[in-house]
């Protein structure tokens, strides 16, 4: 295995240059979830020069991808990379900024998508030398509830044949650009919107004896709710209950006839998630109600909590450090954020790890999610080199 894994290395050097071009092309043309319709044929059209086969128009944008080895039959593993873009406008000064206002990768699926055809590529070029099946799963709208992940289960890209193993990479900006990071078993949680309006009675601000102030009860709701993460979950089951929006839309002398609020539920408990729901709308209607008022609940539930597998997530860990090193390959802590990963997750024992993007040295250090987050391009080569020697790997194990 050490002659295939210093040809990986190799080829990953001798295609990063090109790779880097595919990532600045998807970079400065971004598309909203589940409008991904030049990127899927961009990826497409790489695919057509790899010799790769695919299905496209999966799940409306996505593509599932096939590359045989020898002895195709004998397993499959697959990998997948997320194509959406996020409505934010681009305040980067790069050659290749976002053309297309107002929508930018700032969450990093340029680079997903572009590392992963890097390791097509790879792994086109050495399939006479494994056994086994690789699927590449290129998806949509990993940013927009309901994700493509579950749309593309629906649409069939899980059979025919059916992997053993799913694998994903996730851009991670709070590491250095050359390093990776592993988590075995809980790693991201699961997230619901919640959406409430309080109703009341509105009228004149000087006259509250008049009306049934919905902001008041909007208040007392918020307040209370907290509860639910402080006195009735376990301290080991973590959770956040957070509100970022609130719209009562008075005056400074008019009490309004109702407050809209809208927020957000994470676990890691699927029977607690349920409970929680239910203590939600219990406990906001129950407050309305005592105080004069009603509050229609609405909680949608989103993805599930992404669960890594511990065995073949050790495993992953392990090959990385092989490929990488040890100084290059970290223990990844729990994270409140959420992924439609963990659908795939769900299906098969699968692993979700971490691309370390930053180079502080450079100034790239900005967050997920805002508008100057970039990335050291370094990372494409370490993202294809480990997502193929993982794959290879996979297929032996």
């Amino acid at each position: 295995m050490n002659d295939l894994k210093n040809r990986i290395i190799e080829l990953s050097k001798l295609h990063h240059q090109e790779v880097i071009s595919w990532r600045r092309h998807i970079h400065a043309n971004p598309e909203l979830s589940m409008q991904e319709y030049q990127t899927s044929a961009y990826v497409a059209s790489r695919l057509d020069e790899f010799g790769i086969a695919y299905e496209k128009g999966i799940a409306k944008t996505g593509i599932v991808a096939l590359i045989k080895g020898k002895n195709p039959e004998k397993k499959t593993i697959a990998l997948r990379a997320d194509m959406d873009a996020l409505p934010i406008l681009e305040a980067n000064d790069i050659d290749y900024k976002s053309k297309n206002e107002g929508v930018m990768h700032a969450c990093g699926h340029d680079v997903h998508t572009s590392s992963l055809l890097g390791t097509a590529k790879i792994l086109s070029e050495l399939k006479d030398e494994f056994e086994g099946t690789v699927k590449l799963f290129f998806q949509p709208s990993e940013e927009r509830y309901p994700g493509g992940a579950i749309q593309m289960i629906k649409a069939g890209a899980m059979e025919n044949p059916r992997p053993a193993h799913v694998f994903g990479q996730h851009v991670y900006p709070e590491l250095e650009a050359g390093k990776v990071g592993f988590r075995s078993g809980q790693y991201m949680a699961s997230t619901d919107e919640i959406f409430l309006t309080v109703k009341g009675k509105g009228g004149h601000a000087a006259q509250p004896s008049r009306n049934i102030d919905p902001i008041l009860i909007a208040s007392h709701i918020i307040v209370a709710l907290q509860q639910i993460v402080s006195r009735f979950n376990s301290p080991e089951m973590a959770t956040v209950l957070s509100f970022g929006r609130i719209i009562g839309d008075g005056q400074t002398n008019i009490i309004p006839n109702e407050v809209k609020i809208a927020g957000t539920i994470r676990t890691f408990d699927e029977t607690w998630r349920k409970e929680a729901h239910q203590k939600i709308k219990k406990m906001a209607q129950s407050i309305a109600e005592g105080m004069g008022g009603s509050c229609d609940v609405k909680v949608d539930a989103g993805y599930p909590f992404v669960y890594n597998d511990p065995q073949i997530t050790e495993s992953s860990r392990s090959w990385a450090v092989e490929l990488l090193g040890e100084d290059n390959v970290i223990d990844l802590p729990i994270r409140m954020t959420a992924e439609d990963f963990s659908y795939f997750a769900n299906e098969v024992p699968s692993c979700f790890y971490r691309l370390g993007v930053a180079n502080e040295s450079l100034g790239i250090n900005s967050s997920l999610h805002t508008p100057t987050f970039n990335v050291d391009e370094k990372s494409l080569q370490t993202g294809m080199s480990l997502m193929a020697w993982i794959a290879i790997n996979a297929l032996n194990e």
